[in-house]
């Protein structure tokens, strides 16, 4: 009873005074709005659902496309080293080339020489036999 007693001494004064049919009219209002907000909180409910859906499909497509950009990245890194050996091979083959140039230049040095020398020892071999035969 003391309690009673203290919560009515605690009651605000419109309350005390207030008319059932008041009292009545704003607990349908306090009801309502109730409803409206469990309404609200299902919708937010409902978004964030849709919100974890969403999320939860673009998180593999994510993955995927990090997968794709990492095989991407290994590729041009091997492309990159494969060019350095064509790079390579090609400088190989223009030293070749200049030293196959230089020998052949070398050769025919050679074969102009040895060509000179046969026409000197020609000469010499008939000059030879005109001395021999006149003798």
């Amino acid at each position: 009873m003391n309690r009673l007693m203290r919560m009515i001494d605690n009651m605000p004064i419109n309350v005390m005074l207030a008319n059932p049919d008041d009292i009545s009219s704003q607990i349908t209002e306090i009801q309502t709005a109730t409803a409206n907000a469990v309404s609200a909180i299902q919708g937010i409910s409902g978004t964030i659902t849709e919100v974890s859906e969403i999320a939860s499909a673009i998180a593999p497509a994510a993955e995927e496309k990090s997968a794709a950009t990492h095989e991407i990245a290994h590729s041009v890194e091997q492309a990159a080293s494969g060019t350095i050996d064509v790079s390579e091979n090609i400088i190989g083959v223009i030293v070749g080339t200049q030293q196959t140039g230089d020998a052949s230049g070398q050769a025919l040095e050679a074969a102009s020489e040895l060509s000179k020398q046969a026409e000197m020892l020609r000469s010499e071999v008939d000059g030879f036999l005109v001395e021999v035969r006149s003798l």
